[in-house]
C-alpha cells in the first residue's frame, strides 16, 4: 500500500472576524508538497484574509494551522518567513531605484571585515537568479527591467531563504502572454524542487494551465476543493458565483424597445490597453442597456474605465456619434456627457466628509467649470429634488454622506450624475453591498432611465440583474470580450457557459 504524503500546510476551522464582518468562518485549506494550488473566489470571498492568516499578517480567532504535521502559531510575517512561508504580491514590493543585487540581498549582503563586499553580493545575486534560469545584469537598477523580470526577482528573493511555501498573489496581473509563459516555466521548476505554491488569480485559463488543485471560497466560507482534472470549468464558475444557474431570462426588457439600427452613441472597436485590457468591441445606442458580465478580474471594470477616460487606451478606437475620439481624462468624458459610478463608491466615488448636497453637485460643477459656479439656491434645489426622486434616506441635504447607509450612498452617486444630465451612464457594480430594498430600487431606476432614452453600460457580477435589464451582454474573460449575447438569448446559463468555455 502506498503511503499517503503528509500535507505541507493544513488549515482547519479557520475563523476571522473584524468589526461587523465575518471574513472567514470555519474555512479549511490543505496544501501538499510540490504542488501549485489555485485559491479562487470573487471579491469578499476571503482569499486575502486566509493567506494573511497563513503568512502571519493576521492571527485567526479560531482554528489550527499545521506545517509538516506540526501545529504552529504564526505570530507575524517574520515568523512565517522563519518557518519557510514567503509571499510575493501583485505589486512588486521591492525598490526600483536600487540595483537588482541590492534588492535581492537587502539585509543579507556579503561582508568582509564588517564592510559590504559588493563583488560577493553580486555573485550571490547572480546565483539566486540562475536557479530560476534568469541571466541579467544584477548591477542595473531593478526599475529598468520589465515587470516580468521584476516579478522573477521578487520570487528569487523569496526563494533565497529556506522556502517551503511560496504564496503568489495575482502574479500575472500585469504580464503579457509571453511573460506569463516564462513565469509558468519557472513555477514548474520550483514545484519540481518540492516547494508548495499557492496561486491566487482571476484568470481561469491560467488556473487550468498551471494548477494541480483548486480550492474555492465564497463569502468567507469554504465551498470546495479538488484536483483540476475533477473540476470542469462550468462547475468552477458555478462554485464561485454561488448558485446553480437557471436557463430562464427573467423579467427583462425586449430588445424591440430600442432601435438596433442607426448610428451608435458609443462605438468601440478592438479597444484595449497594453497589460490592462486585451480587446473589446461593442456599439451602444440611446435607450439601450449593455451589460458587462464575467468573473472578478475578467475586464469588466477595465472596460468601464477606458470608456470613461480614467485609463487611456493605446489600442483600437472609440467613436462618439460616429466621430473618432481620444479619451484622455474623465473631465473630457464628462464634457461629452458621460457619467461613471465606480465599484468602490467610498474610495473612488464619494467624498465622505462632504454633505449630501455637496456630493450631488460635484459633477455638474465640474461640467460647468470654475467660472460658472452652481449657486447655493440651485444646489439646494437640485439636492432636495434628488433626495425626493431617489428616496435617499437622510434628514436633510446637509448630512455628511459618510454617515449614510451603503444603499443611500449609491443613490447619492446616481443623483450626482442625473443632475448633470448625462447621455451615457456607466455603472460598475451598482448594487454591491446594499440591502435588498435598495437593490430593487436601483434595478428599477436603471430600467426607468433606459426607458427615458439614457444609454447605460452596466458591469455586474450579479447575473440575475444583468439578465433582468440588459438588451445585450458582453461576456468578458481574462481581460477580453469572448462573446456577445443579444435579446432572448440572454440567460444566466448562456452567460456562465460563455465564461467557462468560450
Amino acid at each position: 500500500m502506498t503511503q499517503e504524503i503528509e500535507p505541507r500546510v493544513t488549515m482547519r476551522g479557520i475563523c476571522k472576524a473584524f468589526p461587523g464582518v465575518k471574513a472567514l468562518e470555519d474555512v479549511e485549506f490543505t496544501l501538499h508538497p510540490g504542488e501549485v494550488h489555485a485559491l479562487l473566489g470573487e471579491n469578499g470571498a476571503g482569499k486575502s484574509t486566509l493567506v494573511k492568516v497563513m503568512t502571519g499578517v493576521y492571527q485567526c480567532d479560531a482554528g489550527t494551522v499545521t506545517l509538516d504535521g506540526k501545529e504552529v502559531h504564526i505570530s507575524s510575517p517574520a515568523a512565517a518567513q522563519d518557518l519557510g512561508i514567503n509571499t510575493v504580491y501583485q505589486e512588486v514590493n521591492l525598490v526600483p531605484t536600487l540595483s537588482v543585487a541590492e534588492n535581492l540581498m537587502i539585509e543579507r549582503q556579503s561582508s568582509v571585515f564588517g564592510f559590504i563586499s559588493w563583488k560577493k553580493t553580486r555573485e550571490r545575486a547572480r546565483a539566486s537568479l540562475a536557479r530560476l534560469g534568469l541571466d541579467i545584469d544584477v548591477g542595473r537598477s531593478l526599475g529598468s527591467y520589465s515587470l516580468a523580470v521584476q516579478q522573477l526577482v521578487a520570487i528569487a528573493r523569496a526563494l533565497d531563504r529556506e522556502t517551503k511555501v511560496l504564496v503568489l498573489d495575482e502574479p500575472t496581473a500585469s504580464l503579457d502572454a509571453h511573460e506569463v509563459e516564462t513565469l509558468f516555466g519557472v513555477l514548474r521548476d520550483i514545484k519540481a524542487r518540492g516547494i508548495s505554491i499557492v496561486f491566487i488569480t482571476h484568470f481561469i485559463d491560467q488556473v487550468y494551465a498551471i494548477s494541480d488543485r483548486i480550492t474555492v471560497l465564497r463569502n468567507g466560507r469554504f465551498v470546495g476543493t479538488g484536483p483540476v482534472a475533477e473540476v470542469p470549468r462550468m462547475r468552477l464558475v458555478t462554485m464561485m458565483l454561488g448558485r446553480q444557474v437557471e436557463g430562464h431570462t427573467g423579467d427583462r426588457p425586449s430588445p424591440d424597445t430600442i432601435k438596433m439600427e442607426g448610428e451608435a452613441l458609443v462605438s468601440a472597436k478592438a479597444l484595449g490597453k497594453s497589460r490592462y485590457l486585451k480587446s473589446v468591441d461593442f456599439d451602444l445606442r440611446a435607450g439601450e442597456v449593455v451589460g458587462l458580465a464575467g468573473l472578478l478580474g475578467s475586464g469588466r471594470t477595465e472596460t468601464a474605465k477606458l470608456i470613461f477616460g480614467a485609463e487611456r487606451a493605446d489600442l483600437g478606437e472609440i467613436r462618439i456619434d460616429g466621430q473618432p475620439v481620444s479619451l484622455r481624462t474623465p473631465k473630457q468624458a464628462i464634457n461629452l456627457g458621460f457619467g461613471f459610478c465606480p465599484e468602490d463608491r467610498k474610495h473612488d466615488g464619494l467624498i465622505l466628509d462632504l454633505t449630501v448636497r455637496e456630493n450631488i453637485v460635484l459633477a455638474l460643477q465640474s461640467k460647468q467649470g470654475i467660472f460658472r459656479r452652481v449657486g447655493e439656491a440651485e444646489q439646494n434645489r437640485l439636492a432636495d429634488e434628488m433626495i425626493k426622486a431617489l428616496g435617499i434616506a437622510t434628514p436633510d441635504a446637509e448630512k455628511r454622506v459618510g454617515q449614510l447607509s451603503g444603499g443611500n450612498q449609491q443613490k447619492v452617486i446616481l443623483a450626482r450624475w442625473l443632475v448633470a444630465k448625462p447621455r451615457l451612464l456607466i455603472l460598475d457594480e451598482p448594487t454591491r453591498g446594499i440591502d435588498i430594498g435598495a437593490h430593487a430600487e436601483i434595478v428599477a431606476l436603471i430600467r426607468k432611465l433606459c426607458a427615458e432614452g439614457l444609454a447605460l453600460l452596466v458591469a455586474s457580477s450579479e447575473l440575475e440583474e444583468i439578465v433582468a435589464f440588459s438588451h445585450r451582454v458582453l461576456v468578458m474573460r481574462d481581460r477580453e470580450k469572448v462573446k456577445e449575447i443579444v435579446g432572448q438569448d440572454i440567460t444566466q446559463a448562456a452567460i456562465v457557459e460563455a465564461i467557462a468555455n468560450s
